[in-house]
């Protein structure tokens, strides 16, 4: 992938004052999991080689072959239940549209079923048995429909506004539809012979339910809501009854039930739960009588987990600070993981990548709400210059997951810490509704009080804080170096919206409208929004800011860095502008994601150091 750089000339690049310990190397990391039908084999993807390819790998002798997916980056995959197809979801141009594929396991026969045009294609999986899939295509509207991978053959089951397809029953007489926006999210049940439909269960005016699928016979479904608790749990409606009154499967006080993943057989379901700070807990849940069995984690973070069609055996992903994403499988009856590469060499606690763990801090925001953040210190005595990194969304939460650029600043002697400030999932349904339309102020001073958090415990120096993000996160550090000018020495803000104006005009039409309930009406919200856009006081922004943006980006349109880049560039303020060619919202190749952490890790290291005399006490 090639690079286009922009870089003012008022920018001075200059050497660490002493040489840092070198940052470990990041390794590849394998990923989404798609088992065959009798769990034999394994597909999955792996950037090992530089590039999102999809292999193949034989669960007992270990070999794995690589599959000719084409150019473009894979991001999920899916083994037909009869074991003749694997479904591709590819990103073009690594934008935020994507297509479907299919394959044979063998490589053969690959062509597209779906995502034309400026169709998106999501897949929701497959019908049993056979090689039917389920699609969601979106452009203006949402478009839930039925593929026959074999003749491409395809039926419109339902069409709508913000309308995702989750399951359809084996004989395709309902499916199941999630509606609404984000944060604010309802089940339909869909007559497929009348087109008839009707919710879930009715509407509590709180919450939001966004997964739910079939349950045996499709006489009951099973969904992962948070609409009658404030951490989400497992419920079970009855369709046969007419009150379809909830009964509550699974749920903790201690922890968010994060993904549910059922079995094909309908026996069981493997919970994902995120405990305090972001940490995973699995257990495996018996469907018949409600008991649950813990299973030992292989990693800090778990993700991606599915079964094979049997039941017997689950795959996921496991991931830690210090341990790169990797494939590992669990026996169903005996809770047992053993790693999919078999070369692999990391344990429960991680031991490869090299780099130091993170501690989990508590704090409090301005006005008394609980925060939290992950502190990632480098060696010896503090303060240090300190970097605080905002993670997207803004529903995602910071995890003690694998980030290769924390660990490269802690090698550069630059702390890092990355906070949950309010809007972040994982802590609940009022949290994450929390920086709802004007609540985004509050968010906003949640970093201010993190910064003052930071330099108040002697962890950070006053005057070289600096603040980092992408996406949301990129958002985010705009608005606060414009909401708190001489709070922070320097930023870097990736993919980040700068004016929500022009953000709602140029992002992707299903984009626009799931962000509303988030963000604001772009008409009827227009002051809130104009004022919480940080170009509208670019003027306040006078620290050396570095901005790293997609050209392809049609989510967060790469014309939101572009135009804060001239906004700096017109007021002589030292900034960089980096536009990654070839790459879309998430960067997908491994050349450009080294590009921007390296850049990143420069920026910071050059600025927070240079700026420790000059920048006011401002804390």
């Amino acid at each position: 992938m090639s690079v286009r750089t922009e870089v003012p000339r008022t920018i001075r690049r200059t050497r660490p004052a002493s040489p840092r310990p070198v940052a470990p190397v990041p390794v590849g990391e394998d990923y989404r999991p798609a088992p065959s039908p009798d769990g034999r084999r394994v597909a999955y993807l792996s950037d090992q080689g530089g590039s999102r390819r999809v292999w193949v790998r034989d669960t007992d002798t270990g070999e794995a072959v690589a599959l000719p997916t084409g150019d473009e980056p894979v991001l999920a995959l899916s083994w037909s239940p009869d074991g003749r197809w694997l479904a591709c979801v590819s990103a073009p141009g690594g934008a935020p549209r994507t297509e479907l594929w299919v394959l044979r396991p063998d490589g053969t026969r690959r062509r597209q079923l779906a995502g034309f045009g400026r169709r998106s294609a999501a897949l929701a999986g497959w019908l049993p048995g056979g090689a039917v899939l389920m699609v969601t295509e979106t452009d203006e509207h949402g478009r839930a429909v039925l593929i026959d991978a074999d003749t491409g053959h395809r039926w419109v089951l339902a069409e709508g506004d913000l309308l995702t397809l989750l399951d359809v029953t084996p004989d395709a007489g309902a499916a199941l539809l999630r509606r609404g926006p984000r944060n604010a999210r309802w089940l339909e049940v869909l007559d497929v012979a009348t087109g008839g439909r009707r919710r879930l269960f009715p509407d509590t005016g709180r919450g939001s339910t966004d997964q739910g699928w079939f349950g045996p016979g499709g006489t009951s479904v099973l969904a992962r809501t948070d609409a009658f608790s404030e951490l989400a749990a497992l419920v079970r409606v009855d369709l046969t009854r007419p009150e379809r009154t909830p009964t509550r499967l699974a749920w903790r006080p201690d922890a968010e039930l994060e993904h549910v993943t059922p079995s094909p057989d309908g026996h069981r379901a493997a919970l994902l739960w995120n405990t305090y700070g972001g940490r995973s807990e699995l257990t495996l849940l018996d469907l018949a009588d409600g008991v649950q069995r813990a299973v030992a984690a292989p990693g800090e973070v778990l993700d991606d987990a599915v079964f094979a069609a049997g039941g017997d055996l689950l795959c996921l992903t496991a991931q830690g600070p210090v341990q790169p994403r990797e494939v590992w499988l669990i026996d169903a009856h005996t809770a047992a993981p053993r790693p999919l590469r078999p070369s692999t060499t990391t344990t429960t606690t991680g031991t490869s990548g090299g780099g130091v763990a993170p501690q989990l801090v508590d704090l409090r925001a301005h006005d008394g709400l609980p925060l939290s953040g992950w502190l990632y210190r480098p060696a010896g005595p503090g303060p240090w210059p300190t970097a605080i990194s905002l993670h997207g969304g803004p529903e995602a939460q910071e995890r003690p997951g694998y980030h290769p650029l924390f660990q490269a600043l802690v090698a550069q002697g630059v702390a890092v810490f990355a906070p949950n400030v309010r809007g972040s999932s994982g802590f609940g349904r009022s949290f994450v509704a929390a920086d709802n339309l004007a609540g985004r102020y509050g968010a906003i001073a949640d970093v201010a009080a993190c910064a003052e958090f930071l330099v108040d415990a002697g962890i950070a120096r006053p005057g070289q804080l600096g603040c980092l993000g992408r996406s949301y996160g990129g958002y985010l550090v705009l608005a606060v170096l414009v909401n708190f000018p001489g709070l922070f020495a320097a930023g870097v803000a990736e993919c980040g919206i700068s004016d929500f104006h022009t953000f709602y005009a140029g992002t992707e039409p299903w984009i626009a409208a799931a962000a509303v309930s988030k963000y604001g009406d772009p008409q009827r919200d227009a002051e809130l929004l104009r004022d919480l856009s940080p170009l509208t006081h670019i003027d306040r922004l006078d620290v050396p800011v570095l901005l790293i943006h997609g050209a392809n980006d049609t989510n967060v349109p790469a014309g939101e860095s572009a135009q804060v880049a001239r906004a700096l560039a017109a007021r002589d303020v030292p900034h960089g502008h980096l536009v990654l060619a070839g790459e879309g919202h998430d960067f997908l190749a491994r050349a450009n994601q080294e590009t921007a952490r390296t850049a990143t890790t420069a920026w910071l290291t050059q600025h927070l150091a240079a700026t420790a005399t000059t920048v006011g006490q401002g804390l």
